[in-house]
């Protein structure tokens, strides 16, 4: 059987964790994308403990470019069968602050890890992903304005990341490329990027992790598409409210 190698950006911790885990558990060899060293090997532990194939780590800082070009390199040297790129990495921003009151600074920074950072990555492993007929999947929320949640910085920064996905699809179909792109939101989550909120209607990352997993492994194609997991279910968001 031919080995099945996935990147996964910021799978140190999180929903990406989740992620790695789930696709080592169903026959994934994982790469784990991080930029803390320790958090790193942490994961890396973690993730053999459970008898996943884990190939390694490697360094991924999305706010340097430089490091983004050096990082493409190694990947393509080190696991040159690598055939789905999983982009989680991203920072939340300030979420505690309205759109009147967010800083340049903060549009700024958000932008360059969650569109930016993103877009360099892939576009850096993209040919060794399309000689690998491979996929990228973007995790993400929808760029529809929720009444429940929008901070300014962070929804902007995935409505960019949803349009990078939109048109690298429909170019891939266009050019007959063998290369697929799609985009996956978990839904509420529990993490650290949100503080660990724990409130009606949210999931842990273990579910998130295996239904993203039981997704990119269901033999379908995706091309462009837009899935949601766990939608943000009104009943739940007015519970929120209260």
């Amino acid at each position: 059987m031919k080995q099945k190698i996935a990147l996964v950006t910021g799978a140190n911790k999180g929903i990406g964790f989740g992620i790695a885990k789930h696709l080592g558990l169903t026959g994934w060899t994982v790469v784990v994308g991080a930029r803390n060293d320790v958090r790193a090997e942490r994961a890396v532990t973690e993730l053999r403990a459970m008898g996943i194939d884990v190939a390694g780590w490697t360094y991924i800082d999305l706010t340097d470019l430089r490091s983004l070009e050096a990082a493409g390199k190694e990947v393509r040297e080190r696991f040159p069968r690598l055939s789905l790129l999983v982009n989680n990495a991203g920072i939340p921003g300030d979420m505690s602050v309205s759109a009147e009151q967010t800083s340049m600074k903060d549009i700024r920074e958000t932008l360059d890890v969650n569109f930016i950072g993103t877009l360099a990555l892939t576009q850096r492993l993209l040919p060794l992903l399309e000689r690998n007929a491979g996929r990228i999947v973007n995790i993400t929320v929808p760029s529809e304005i929720s009444p429940y949640w929008h901070p300014l910085a962070y929804v902007t920064s995935k409505a960019a990341q949803n349009a990078m996905t939109g048109v690298m699809a429909m170019e891939f179909v266009q050019g007959g490329r063998t290369l697929e792109i799609f985009s996956v939101h978990p839904g509420p989550t529990t993490t650290d990027l949100n503080g660990n909120m724990c409130l009606p209607g949210f999931h842990d990352i273990d579910t998130v992790g295996r239904s993203a997993a039981a997704l990119i492994n269901d033999g379908k194609s995706h091309q462009g598409e837009f899935v949601e997991l766990y939608p943000i279910v009104k009943e739940d968001a007015d519970r929120r409210r209260v």
